[in-house]
């Protein structure tokens, strides 16, 4: 029987302690993303974009839903995402995942590589939007968590590789709230994904829906 989570008034808000009451009645992180999650905080500077316990169940689970056999994934970073990704997928299935970075390759490598799931993905360096079409893959799944500022061209060449009845999950779309916030009209990065959240709300070549998951995840069907 899971004890219930109690709020303790000197300690965490209500907010956090709801956090904590959602992660104790969801399946658990597993030992590795435990210590693959610390040692992202640990040794980079954006730690927290890392997908972590909640979002990466999440993607677990759609993959199990939509039973895809490619994934592209766009923007692997520490690879918390592709392993939760390839966890989900069915026998013979692969992850494609992309990070134009190649100062992580270093840290992220060695942890796919370490991962249960290694023989389901593909480490790439490079752009996405250039190499991936040049795979001549037809993706059943693109998971969008690059370049905010170019997530609209992303966005266009992840419809081009993907199949008709395909997803595309798009990351940190609501982006800390600052999509709202005119303060950050300037900002390269909240402008970016406001172009693509504006696009994507009037694109009749699919369908969508945003869920206000960690930093907000958006949901797209290919029609």
């Amino acid at each position: 029987m899971i004890k219930p989570t109690k709020i303790s008034p000197l300690s965490e808000s209500p907010e956090e302690t709801l956090d904590a009451y959602i992660l104790a009645h969801s399946d658990p992180e597993g030992d590795y993303l435990h210590r693959l999650y610390r040692a992202t905080n640990i040794h980079t500077v954006h730690g927290r974009m890392a997908s972590g316990h909640l979002q990466g169940r999440v993607l677990k689970m759609l993959v199990t839903m939509i039973r895809p056999k490619n994934i592209l994934e766009v923007g692997t970073f520490s690879g918390y995402s592709a392993i939760c990704l390839a966890e989900g997928l069915p026998e013979g299935g692969r992850v494609w995942t992309f990070e134009v970075n190649d100062e992580m390759e270093d840290f992220t490598r060695p942890w796919l590589e370490g991962s249960q799931f290694a023989d389901r993905i593909n480490f790439i360096i490079g752009d996405a939007n250039v190499e991936a079409p040049r795979l001549g893959i037809t993706f059943d799944m693109v998971f969008i968590d690059g370049d905010k500022r170019t997530y609209l061209e992303t966005y266009e060449m992840a419809l081009s590789v993907t199949r008709s009845g395909g997803y595309i999950l798009a990351d940190n779309t609501l982006w800390d709230g600052h999509v709202i916030d005119r303060s950050y009209d300037n900002d390269r990065q909240t402008s970016g994904i406001e172009r693509f959240n504006d696009f994507v709300a009037t694109d009749r070549r699919v369908e969508r829906v945003i869920l206000p998951l960690r930093d907000g995840l958006t949901i797209i069907r290919k029609l």
